[in-house]
């Protein structure tokens, strides 16, 4: 989580204020959604670290408000966006170094609605801020990544595909049985 944080900081600090509004890899998204998205996740995943800490159910977007709130955060200005996701960051590590064990074992659900312990916060926000540093389009890819982090997230990927009904139209692929890689929904 602290190195995947570091990486998506820099990279968010190494880009000029006109560069956030260029388009990014992801359909409709400017990089300013981008890092409007990771500064909000922060704060979702912030939300999930109290509902461990108090045991009150607290759901990471409240209303659904999520779209909303990634629509708002890209009309911001870069270094006001800036200072968002930098704070946003620190306080979600802060929240997460003070859970205690028995905290860490609580059980929380995702946006998607998987139960899981709140000790999974920690992969939840690598894989986002891994995978969205990449996607700012910056100069990193994920062959730049370090190599447990992408070994983990293929293995959660494929895990979630099997969970949707993908594992043949994959297993077909990855196999080589299939020369064309399957069309698949949405990741997450």
């Amino acid at each position: 989580m602290g190195a995947g944080t570091a990486l998506f900081l820099a990279a968010v600090d190494g880009l000029p204020g006109p560069a956030f509004a260029a388009p990014s890899p992801l359909p409709g998204w400017t990089r300013a959604h981008v890092v409007a998205h990771v500064h909000y996740n922060a704060e979702a995943l912030r939300r999930l670290t109290r509902w461990a800490r108090t045991g009150e159910p607290t759901p990471m977007y409240p209303g659904g408000r999520r779209a909303a709130e990634i629509e708002d955060g890209a009309t911001q200005p870069p270094e006001h966006l800036r200072e968002l996701v930098h704070a946003s960051a620190a306080a979600l590590a802060a929240d997460f170094a003070g859970l205690s064990p028995d905290a860490l074992a609580a059980t929380v659900v995702t946006a998607q609605g998987r139960s899981v312990p709140a000790a999974e916060i920690a992969w939840l926000r690598a894989r986002e801020v891994m995978v969205h540093t990449v996607d700012l389009d910056a100069g990193l890819a994920f062959p730049d990544l370090p190599e447990d982090f992408t070994t983990a997230l293929v293995t959660d990927v494929a895990a979630q595909r099997c969970r949707a009904g993908e594992a043949a139209a994959l297993a077909s692929w990855l196999t080589g049985r299939s020369h064309q890689a399957p069309s698949l929904g949405t990741w997450l």
